[in-house]
């Protein structure tokens, strides 16, 4: 799971991905390599996953780091030791040998840097021969992003499986209703989910029904940006 930056949605869609599956008996584990801008003791990302997804999820965090930037640098502001590709690929490895789905979110995008060598999430990825889902946003300036990192991506020998959009606003601009064409493009994959903005609102239960319909493109489905809004059941604030 990447993202096309930071705050795209991406701890969201890892949270549906991962609640849809648990629906579908699946037994599921969340890998955060690296967190960043959150003190010890405080909800991270996976904390959120649990939450919205339910407790049934196996989850696993290597490192934290207090200040908010990029894993390399949060790593030489705190002195705390960083991270490397083959310590992420071994974990994800271990947790994947007993469950059927693994998902690895990364730090902001694909080539957010781990460690001095250099190291990304794209380099987890290859090692690991896994799949590559992008996290969009929806509007003004996404399809240049969203392209950069499917390219980048698609070089490396990656295989991008498509792209979730992971904050639909409640009043879509032209932007954002013209992307639902131009994002699949944009990535050279298709359009897998839209998730509606405000979803970490949401009670568990509203949050897998949405996620179930956030996630119908992902099966085929078509999205209706028309009737979406009136379709999504109401988020509990």
């Amino acid at each position: 799971m990447t993202g096309t930056g930071t705050e795209v949605g991406k701890t969201i869609a890892t949270a549906a991905i991962a609640s849809l599956a648990l629906g579908q008996g699946q037994r599921v584990a969340v890998l955060k390599p690296a967190q960043t801008g959150v003190a010890p003791g405080e909800a991270g990302d996976l904390d959120e996953v649990v939450r919205l997804a339910g407790k049934r999820i196996t989850t696993r965090e290597l490192r934290r780091y207090p200040d908010p930037l990029s894993p390399e640098a949060a790593a030489r502001r705190s002195g705390l030791p960083t991270l490397g590709p083959g310590e992420i690929a071994a974990a994800a490895g271990e947790l994947d040998s007993g469950h059927d789905l693994t998902l690895v979110e990364g730090a902001g995008g694909l080539l957010v840097r781990f460690d001095p060598q250099g190291s990304t999430l794209a380099d987890v990825a290859w090692s690991l021969g896994a799949p590559v889902v992008i996290v969009a946003t929806a509007g003004l300036g996404t399809l240049n992003a969203t392209a950069l990192t499917a390219e980048v991506a698609t070089r490396r020998g990656l295989n991008v499986v498509g792209v979730v959009i992971g904050a639909w606003p409640a009043e879509p601009d032209l932007a954002a209703r013209e992307n639902l064409t131009d994002l699949p493009i944009a990535a050279g994959a298709p359009l897998l989910g839209v998730l509606p903005a405000g979803l970490s609102r949401s009670t568990p239960e509203a949050f897998a029904a949405q996620a179930r319909l956030g996630l119908s493109p992902w099966f085929g489905g078509q999205f209706d940006p028309e009737t979406f809004p009136s379709r999504v059941p109401r988020r509990t604030t």
